[in-house]
């Protein structure tokens, strides 16, 4: 009986071995772009804010159409000296998601390049509004 059960156990350590080997892989393969959602299209839809002084960690998803800026009129409100009251719409169409610049005084940047046209992003995209860096996932 002792052989059974630890014939038993040795199996049971190589499936919860596999199972882990297989969710690291799969964590990758989504981080990489090589998931389910890389492959029914490149953008995505959920920004989330990966460096701020305040607001790191905050995340939203864009159905149709959002404004950020510094205004608490504004759809997200961005804690940030150098964000403008109504900075960039962020707008979700057929599948694409779209940052448009609204005449924001210090500019708006995806990866490190200013706009001056309306942009289609794509899924680890980095969107800069002053000190505030977003990443579209």
């Amino acid at each position: 009986m002792p052989d059974v059960l630890l014939t038993l156990l040795r199996l049971i350590f190589l499936a919860l071995v596999y199972l882990f080997v297989w969710h690291v892989a799969r964590s990758i393969a989504s981080h990489v772009g090589l998931g389910a959602v890389a492959r029914s299209g490149r953008s995505g839809n959920r920004v989330v804010v990966v460096r701020s002084d305040t607001q790191a960690g905050l995340d939203f998803t864009v159905v149709d159409s959002v404004v950020v800026g510094r205004s608490p009129k504004a759809d997200i409100v961005l804690d940030d000296p150098y964000a403008s009251e109504f900075h960039l719409r962020l707008t979700h169409r057929d599948g694409r998601l779209t940052v448009t610049d609204l005449g924001s005084t210090n500019g708006t940047y995806v990866n490190g390049r200013r706009l001056s046209t309306p942009v289609d992003l794509a899924r680890g995209d980095a969107i800069q509004v002053g000190k505030t860096v977003m990443e579209v996932r």
